[in-house]
């Protein structure tokens, strides 16, 4: 049982480190975020609720420059600030903004927020088992190697969500009648949009598959919902 020791401390110490950071994360989003009031975007999330038979759908505004929507672990949806402004200064259509909301409602739904406390334990537990082991055969570059593994397995579980949430935001904006047209346009945008460096870093190794990969994968799902 000792032998399993650090394992199980690993495990329960990425459980508190991944409350604590939703704690963290929640406290930062409530002091710099606002609620949306943008009429058109409203318009828009209302259509989207009335696809979910929904009362509303609230949005907010989390003031960063970053470009980037997010699902916080407590449900609620954002879009950053930079995000926003690139609306109003019209290099995003309104549509395009919807389908962000649309692809973050998806991780909600489909319980990413969740999800993703189980699989950083488990990621946890999993580099400290490694390195315990490869340890013994690499002293000193054994650690290491567990690292990049759990990371590996990190970005890989991190872009399957991705891939979910985008076929539940299609779906949605099918059933929105808004259609997935500005999101595939919208993912050809936002590389540029973010400043990404997506050819800096393996594509198996990203936390997000690549653009093309993402588009493909969409209109796959449209021709199957067509037969």
């Amino acid at each position: 049982m000792l032998r399993f020791t650090p394992i199980l401390l690993a495990a329960l110490a990425g459980f508190v480190m991944y409350h604590f950071s939703a704690w963290r994360t929640a406290r930062e989003l409530d002091a710099r975020s606002s609620e949306l009031a943008d009429n058109t975007l409203l318009r828009l999330c209302d259509q989207l609720a009335a696809a979910l038979e929904l009362p509303r759908i609230k949005v907010n505004i989390y003031d960063i420059d970053a470009v980037n929507g997010l699902a916080a672990p407590d449900g609620r949806i954002f879009i950053t600030r930079g995000f926003y402004d690139r609306y109003r200064s019209g290099q995003v259509s309104a549509e395009e903004m919807a389908s962000v909301i649309a692809h973050e409602l998806g991780h909600v739904a489909l319980g990413h927020t969740r999800r993703r406390m189980i699989d950083f334990t488990s990621q946890n537990a999993l580099r400290t088992a490694l390195a315990l082991i490869l340890s013994r055969f690499l002293p000193g570059i054994g650690v290491y190697i567990a690292g990049f593994l759990a990371s590996m397995l990190g970005a890989h579980l991190s872009r399957g969500d991705e891939y979910e949430a985008d076929a539940y935001a299609s779906a949605l904006l099918v059933k929105a009648g808004i259609g997935t047209e500005p999101q595939k346009s919208m993912f050809r945008k936002l590389e540029a949009l973010s400043q990404a460096r997506s050819g800096v870093v393996p594509a198996w190794l990203m936390s997000h598959p690549k653009t093309p990969d993402r588009i493909a994968a969409i209109e796959a799902n449209e021709k199957k919902w067509r037969l």
